[in-house]
């Protein structure tokens, strides 16, 4: 991955997420603006992306979309990150019969499928976006856990743990005070990858119809209602299409940098 790459990818989200943060300032037309005279309307110099099959502008409703599909991600990713740092780092530096527990239960969850699990709950629950927070997130934390278990493990055998103890520290301190500090660069890919993932669930429940309700956009919505008019009108699956495809590129290519980071770059030579 070269620095362009990231500089590139992190200016993409950097634009996309400013621009879901203004949507008002930004969208040329308020996002379920019916235009009946105008439906299914190529994109041109009056609707950059078109519009569908209401005469709304697609260009906007992305743009709104993107609230609603940023917001899933990132705050579920945090949760998910949030509850599977802790895991990860209580299994890995205990180790023992805590380690083999949780590691256990993380096994189940990963066995489970995520996608019907998750289309199941959203019905029952009625899916409303605090609800999809809420499941995205919980579903999502086993690859944070494994992943910070793992370094966990690592970090805690260096010279600068076992001297934190034999000054006096407890294990919980040391884990909290110096172990965590030095898997943060680990943390902040596997919390990017969560973000990632919870874009896509989000986007896939609303595709299937169980996730954000029309007429409230969001890019999963906005694909499902262009599938059928494929052939014919393909801007109204193209434009949101690409909107999910660039995200979620570009913060799999943060991820990816910050876990090739260099082992100096994570703080391994941090010292108590």
């Amino acid at each position: 991955m070269t620095t362009a790459q990231v500089r590139l990818a992190f200016a993409l989200l950097v634009i996309v997420a400013v621009a879901a943060a203004v949507a008002p300032a930004v969208a040329p037309y308020a996002p379920d603006a019916v235009d009946l005279m105008n439906r299914r309307a190529g994109p041109s110099g009056l609707h950059w992306l078109g519009t569908d099959d209401l005469g709304r502008d697609l260009l906007s409703r992305i743009v709104f979309g993107a609230r609603v599909s940023l917001a899933v991600g990132v705050v579920a990713g945090a949760l998910s990150a949030l509850f599977g740092t802790a895991v990860g780092l209580v299994a890995g530096y205990a180790g023992r019969w805590t380690d083999d527990v949780l590691m256990r239960c993380t096994d189940a969850m990963l066995a489970v499928p995520r996608l019907p699990l998750l289309m199941i709950a959203s019905v029952v629950l009625s899916p409303t976006v605090p609800a999809l927070v809420v499941l995205v997130g919980a579903v999502g934390w086993m690859e944070t856990a494994r992943v910070v278990r793992a370094e966990a493990l690592t970090l805690k055998s260096r010279d600068w743990v076992s001297g934190a103890k034999a000054l006096g520290g407890s294990p919980w301190r040391v884990a909290a005070r110096h172990v965590l500090p030095s898997a943060t660069s680990v943390i902040a890919a596997a919390t990017t990858l969560a973000v990632a993932r919870g874009i896509l669930l989000e986007s896939t429940l609303s595709f299937f119809g169980v996730g954000v309700q029309p007429p409230r956009a969001s890019w999963g919505n906005m694909l499902y209602q262009g599938q059928a008019t494929l052939a014919t009108e393909p801007w109204l699956a193209v434009f949101p299409g690409l909107a999910i495809l660039v995200t979620v590129y570009c913060l799999n290519v943060l991820g990816d940098a910050l876990v090739a980071a260099p082992a100096a770059g994570r703080g391994w030579n941090r010292r108590p």
